[in-house]
């Protein structure tokens, strides 16, 4: 049968100073910060920005349009996700994809889900927990949906 191979790449990304990646990783037409690491097996794609001091474990996915704040830290398989199937299906227009920001000091634990939302500075999400809502307060949160389990 017949098919396409195509080979992990690192194009167009724009680094700051003692930056990281692991190959292989598949990291195109986005922004790091200075002393950004990136571990093997993560996709970050285009118009997404990674502030300074961010860690993005192995095999986590960061779609376009996805903001993360400086000194954050971000599990094995943390997923991003911004196209909430309104219609029933992918969206094609990328202006319709939801725009997703992550504070300051958040840490994110392995196997979550990040959708359509906003974290605030010094969140604290646990591992394998979805979040549906934006996140105000900082604290720690975890679930399906996340919820707050206390206030930090």
């Amino acid at each position: 049968m017949p098919y396409t191979s195509h080979t992990a790449q690192i194009k167009n990304v724009i680094t700051g100073n003692d930056v990281v990646i692991i190959e292989p990783a598949n990291v195109y037409g986005c922004t790091l910060g200075d002393a950004v690491f990136i571990g093997p097996f993560v996709e970050i794609q285009a118009n997404t920005v990674i502030g300074r001091g961010t860690k993005i474990q192995s095999h986590s996915f960061v779609c376009e349009y996805v903001t993360v704040g400086e000194e954050c830290f971000i599990g094995h398989g943390v997923m991003f996700a911004n196209d909430m199937f309104r219609d029933g299906k992918p969206s094609p227009d990328r202006d319709s994809w939801a725009r997703i920001v992550v504070g300051n000091h958040v840490s994110i634990g392995s196997g979550a889900t990040i959708l359509a939302v906003t974290l605030c500075d010094g969140a604290v999400i646990g591992a394998g927990s979805v979040v549906t809502k934006d996140i105000t307060e900082k604290g720690v949160y975890a679930g399906n949906p996340a919820k707050l389990l206390r206030l930090l």
